[in-house]
């Protein structure tokens, strides 16, 4: 197993869950279908498939709230979100061209595993698709991710140790312009009389050389070989998972605080960069809204209690990002051909940490 940020001697900061994993959060499975060619053209994508209630049988909603902080990328389903307050099924991140066919996949899912719901409510399937663009690594063009790739994905999520770097959706990723991809980390959360998790999932393509920044230390600055662009040309998507009970207009608070968190790392949110962010909670179970009771009863936590929470997000997030980083492999490009996405040098890395601290 590839190492990770913490393994390297890097002092985070917080406490993680056992896993340091977005699936610390009790319910919360993870699945990857990672494409690998290189005849007849290099194809370095895949697909990554979060499944908020795994163990459920029967569909039921789970709160959330989303956030865009520059949105030059796409995720499928938050109209429905900012009004309602919640999702149904899973949440799938590919790369940009796949959106359609994941969407596609992840409807026909939603009906094999529901189909009782499905055909006794006349319901509908609105899954949550993220993407982010690996057209420098892989031939984005050829739409090479298919229906069965995010089948397999949903179908192979569970608990436990999530896989990171090239993995997944993450496969065909730079971060910083090192080689990037599906990174994870999580943080438990101590309030007055009540104890969760907070965790978390990104899919790290955004980011210059420069920018890079490591627990306030600018080790881009002096990790400068093999530089492949000079104006970014990614994004990050953010999935924030919790089993703390949380409303939905807190949760979109929750999500907002990932701007803060991949701002640890150095980036101001580029232009051409889509940083999208969505945040769930599998806290207050409900039934579908279609058979469910005339009235809601909701637990939820005070607003004035939440500062420790918004630290955990920015804290998981800001260790997600360098662990995707950390397990990542060199990749080498296929637009402009001959170059190379290298991992970051784990050594220069602890060594720049260690020495300004």
């Amino acid at each position: 197993m590839r190492p990770r940020a913490r393994d390297l001697g890097l002092p985070f900061p917080g406490t993680p869950g056992p896993l340091n994993a977005i699936t610390d959060v009790p319910g919360v499975g993870v699945g990857f279908t990672t494409r690998i060619a290189d005849t007849p053209t290099q194809v370095r994508t895949g697909v990554t498939a979060i499944i908020p209630r795994l163990g459920d049988r029967e569909l039921r909603p789970a709160w959330a709230g989303a956030f865009a902080l520059n949105g030059n990328g796409e995720m499928t389903g938050t109209h429905w979100i900012h009004d309602a307050g919640y999702f149904c099924g899973p949440v799938c991140i590919t790369n940009t061209h796949s959106v359609g066919i994941v969407h596609h996949a992840a409807v026909r899912w939603m009906i094999r595993r529901y189909r009782r719901d499905f055909d006794d409510l006349h319901l509908w399937a609105m899954p949550v698709v993220a993407e982010t663009y690996d057209g420098v690594l892989s031939d984005i063009y050829g739409q090479h991710v298919t229906e069965a790739d995010a089948l397999a994905a949903l179908e192979t999520a569970r608990g436990g140790p999530v896989a990171e770097g090239n993995v997944g959706g993450g496969t065909g990723m730079i971060c910083y312009e090192f080689k990037g991809g599906t990174g994870t980390a999580s943080r438990v959360v101590t309030l007055p009389g009540h104890r969760g998790t907070l965790g978390v999932l990104v899919q790290a393509n955004h980011g210059l050389r420069d920018w890079l920044t490591v627990l306030g230390v600018p080790v881009g600055r002096h990790l400068s070989d093999d530089r492949l662009y000079t104006q970014e040309q990614g994004s990050i998507i953010v999935i924030l998972a919790t089993d703390l009970p949380v409303l939905p207009h807190q949760l979109r608070r929750i999500a907002k605080r990932a701007a803060l968190g991949i701002g640890r790392g150095g980036t101001p949110g580029g232009n051409n960069s889509g940083d999208i962010f969505l945040a769930f909670s599998v806290a207050n179970a409900i039934e579908l809204p279609q058979h469910g009771a005339l009235r809601w009863q909701l637990e939820a936590i005070n607003d004035e209690h939440f500062d420790a929470i918004y630290l955990a997000a920015v804290e998981a997030v800001e260790e997600a990002v360098v662990n995707a980083l950390v397990a990542a492999e060199s990749t080498p490009t296929f637009r402009p051909a001959g170059g190379i996405a290298r991992a970051i040098d784990h050594d220069a890395l602890a060594a720049l940490v260690r020495g300004t601290r």
